[in-house]
């Protein structure tokens, strides 16, 4: 039976605002909705201009190529199913991205191992794993032990809207959070928690 998830998706705002790009069918893809990520970026207007960030578990790539659209100096994006990896990387490449790289791997155990000295941490984490996995806690811990983030970085997350409410790591807060369907979204920011 055939996922009732879309296979195709648009840039919302930014230099590559209208484009559309499609993702693998038979990938077991949860791309962000666009009002989502249209809330999301108006959340970051003010910051997503020259940032360096990370797109965890990126699937169809929707959230770090919104970033780039929109000024992000550089995104990696981390993604272990080989035919969404292989097929952002063909986007990337279509597209002429510049500051972007792809990782094939399991995200958690990327972010768990040694940041190589000449990868700057990052300003801005798009936490958004399946749901079913409870992976959005130990990511994070993983960003933040491994000092993968900048000071005043930001950790976007993704849930299930019906799941219990998300609690930031100790020196972090929720400065936004929005449900919209089956998604509940969050911003956090270094901070009291």
């Amino acid at each position: 039976m055939r996922s009732k998830v879309p296979r195709e998706l648009r840039i919302i705002g930014g230099s590559w605002r209208g484009r559309r790009f499609r993702f693998p069918d038979h990938v077991d893809i949860r791309p962000t909705p666009d009002r989502v990520r249209e809330t999301l970026f108006n959340w970051l207007a003010t910051s997503i201009v020259g940032a360096r960030c990370v797109d965890a578990f990126a699937g169809s790539g929707a959230l770090g190529l919104e970033a780039l659209s929109r000024g992000a100096a550089s995104v990696h994006f981390l993604e272990r199913e080989p035919r969404a990896a292989f097929a952002l990387q063909e986007r990337l490449q279509e597209w002429h991205a510049i500051g972007a790289s792809v990782v094939r791997g399991d995200s958690l155990s990327w972010l768990r191992g040694q940041r190589p000295v000449d990868l700057p941490p990052f300003d801005l984490a798009f936490l958004d794993p399946p749901f079913a996995q409870d992976l959005v806690r130990p990511t994070w811990q993983a960003l933040i032990d491994g000092d993968w983030l900048a000071p005043g970085a930001r950790v976007y997350a993704e849930s299930s809207a019906d799941a219990v409410a998300l609690e930031p790591p100790v020196g972090w807060k929720l400065v936004r959070s929005k449900i919209a369907g089956d998604v509940g979204y969050h911003l956090a920011e270094q901070g009291d928690s």
